[in-house]
């Protein structure tokens, strides 16, 4: 390859990575492995190495991923750097490391311990109480202050029983496999997007603006670095381990002290032998230094400490046999075929089940019942299936074809224009109905507390629930709920038909977050109300005023008026009134001075939060939206506003500072 090529190659290589780290630091939802994301960034380090004057400062390699964002909180300015570590991934590079620590450093000790897959988090005390809590957004300047959410862990310590003046300790969150599995099991039952892994489940979750949803959630921690210490002497990593364990803070205690390459590989090998057994997931094996003078003498790097390295193990696949593939039905009718096959250990438990997404991903594999396939976990608790090993197809197998009718219902089924879905077209669906349900009475929609699962399933099942609006007729039936005993004794059931009661005062826009209208969530619906003001006025609007909307394109307006155009959903509606529920907006503007602008609130504002500026343009009858696009009447920027505001220049949009915007809310 010559200079020339390298240049584009590398080029290439930076625009894909800087794409995936904004998928995975910034945006929680990766699109690669990450053994792929690795493999990438070693290809880029070996051309840089190979040609050194292409490097740049802005290379990935160069810096560390991720940049701090506000959604969570104020940005905190970082006292020690949060750094990466340098990733290794054979035996020969991690002798190579020792053998180079053991060349500048006096018989150095090394520690060998488990690199949990999680999001870093820096906790600060002050004479032994919590002050702060914050992630590393960018590493190296300003994170993220995430201390009311990390109040709620149960791993964080509030109080130290060992006070010392100050202490500054370093870990990771994370989800274990079983809380991952209850919270994306929610997610299905309420119709939301699945997370991909523990990891960004966690990361989600630990940037949510309201804390009861990270105490929900369960998040966990272990601590695996004293940062900075004051008002003690603490001279090496298990001395701190030891220190941070009086105190009840959890480490990562099983760990090996090793002083040759050999004790260091047995460690690394010992630890991808018994990762399975984990209950939660790990990426690798960390070897640092144990001697924090030592540790001092060999500094950084911009990007990683000179101390340590981080050794990644390869991606885990197994052969097996597809035995079937299941179907089921969502809340929105949407069929989801999995791949049922014989049980495989992948990182240390048995798994039999992967989804195939829909009809495109079946055929892109041409995978049949009876094919040998491959499957694989890459840093996931999800099971997916790579690949159908063609040559060892076994004689008599067919293509296999999503069926015409409904597995549940027996309706027929349709593929959505423009989209991979196939659905049941009967609104009538039992497993339609029941998710579809538990959407209306949750948090985001009507937030009926206490109806649970549970209660739903019953309920449909007895056939005292056909659609959502027979939830209003159950307080007839309260006797015979009682005496069956499906929602308890008469406290309980009193308790329920309440909680049913008083939602009948919600909002109209959480009753139309509730109809599960797809692409109409809780933002959409909020919007389309306040331009309606009723349930009753959008059921009168044509589709050119359905799209005048901020953010209501083609496809919602079609989608509103496809439900509404619904006889049954109308009848629906009609029962609903019957019963008492408000179809009426009670969002009232408090002014107009941002009446029928898109406003894009981006950077760090001098005294305003986000959240807070916000609701100051909503309640002058302001649109806040979070892109930047030809439709967009403003941006209010602050400090860091990044490729918003860029994108604001390129199209000529105006923007504005905190100060230009009190000036004219008049304040």
């Amino acid at each position: 390859m010559d200079k020339k090529q390298a240049e584009q190659k590398i080029q290439e290589l930076r625009r894909q990575l800087e794409y995936h780290i904004e998928r995975y630091y910034n945006q929680d939802s990766p699109e690669i492995s990450d053994y792929e994301y690795d493999m990438k960034m070693q290809e880029l380090k070996k051309l840089e190495q190979e040609f050194p004057e292409l490097v740049t400062a802005d290379s990935p390699t160069q810096k560390v991923g991720g940049t701090a964002k506000r959604e969570a909180g104020v940005l905190v300015r970082h006292n020690v750097p949060m750094l990466s570590l340098q990733d290794v991934f054979s035996q020969e590079e991690v002798e190579d490391f020792v053998e180079e620590m053991q060349k500048q450093l006096e018989e150095p000790e090394f520690v060998v311990e488990y690199k949990i897959d999680g999001l870093s988090m820096a906790l600060r005390y002050e004479n032994g109480e919590l002050n702060l809590a914050l992630t590393r957004g960018d590493g190296i300047n300003f994170g993220e202050d995430v201390t009311t959410n990390a109040r709620v862990i149960s791993d964080v310590k509030k109080k130290l029983k060992e006070p010392v003046e100050y202490l500054e300790i370093r870990g990771e969150v994370y989800m274990t496999n079983k809380d991952f599995e209850r919270v994306n099991q929610m997610q299905e039952l309420n119709g939301k997007r699945l997370f991909a892994n523990p990891r960004n489940c966690a990361a989600g979750t630990l940037r949510q603006l309201d804390s009861k949803v990270t105490k929900e959630r369960g998040l966990s921690m272990f601590v695996f670095n004293i940062q900075q210490i004051q008002g003690m002497n603490i001279s090496t990593h298990t001395q701190g381990y030891e220190y941070l364990k009086r105190n009840k803070i959890p480490v990562i205690d099983d760990y090996r002290v090793c002083r040759t390459k050999e004790e260091v590989w047995d460690a690394i090998s010992a630890i991808g032998e018994n990762r399975g057994d984990l209950g939660y997931d790990i990426d690798g094996a960390v070897v640092k230094i144990n001697s924090f003078a030592q540790r001092e003498i060999l500094g950084t790097t911009s990007k990683v400490p000179r101390w340590a390295v981080a050794y990644k193990y390869p991606p885990e696949e197994k052969e097996t046999t597809l035995l079937d593939i299941e179907l089921s039905v969502g809340r929105t009718g949407r069929i989801t075929p999995t791949a049922v096959f014989e049980p495989v250990r992948l990182c240390g438990t048995s798994v039999s089940r992967a989804t195939l997404h829909n009809q495109d991903f079946i055929d892109e594999l041409d995978i049949r019942v009876g094919d040998r396939i491959l499957v694989y976990k890459s840093g996931e608790i999800i099971p997916k299936v790579r690949k159908v090993l063609k040559e060892k197809r076994p004689e008599g197998t067919v293509p296999y074809h999503l069926p015409e009718a409904c597995p549940v219902c027996g309706a027929k089924t349709q593929r959505e224009k423009d989209t991979a879905d196939i659905k049941c077209t009967s609104p009538s669906c039992p497993a339609q109905l029941e998710r579809h349900i538990i959407n209306f009475v949750g948090r985001d929609a009507m937030d009926i507390k206490g109806f649970g699962t549970v209660y739903v399933e019953e309920l449909v099942r007895r056939g005292y629930l056909k659609d959502v609006a027979d939830i209003y007729a159950l307080r007839q039936y309260k006797e015979e709920l009682m005496e069956q005993g499906i929602i308890g004794k008469e406290k309980n059931t009193e308790k329920l038909l309440g909680a049913i009661d008083k939602s009948k005062e919600n909002d109209a826009y959480q009753l139309l977050t509730g109809f599960g209208i797809p692409n109409v969530g809780k933002a959409a619906a909020k919007s389309i109300l306040r331009e309606f003001k009723s349930i009753d006025a959008l059921m009168k609007a044509d589709g050119e005023a359905l799209k005048n909307v901020n953010d209501i394109g083609e496809v919602s307006a079609n989608c509103i008026l496809e439900f509404f155009g619904k006889e049954e959903n109308r009848q629906m509606i009609e029962r609903m009134r019957e019963y008492g529920v408000n179809l009426q907006s009670k969002e009232q503007p408090l002014g107009s001075k941002f009446q029928g602008m898109t406003v894009v609130v981006t950077g760090t504002l001098p005294t305003l939060g986000r959240k807070e500026a916000a609701e100051l343009i909503e309640s002058q009858g302001g649109k806040v939206s979070g892109s930047v696009s030809k439709k967009t009447s403003m941006v209010l920027a602050g400090e860091n506003a990044g490729s918003k505001l860029t994108k604001a220049q390129e199209l000529g949009i105006e923007i504005i500072s905190e100060k230009d915007f009190l000036k004219m809310l008049g304040e």
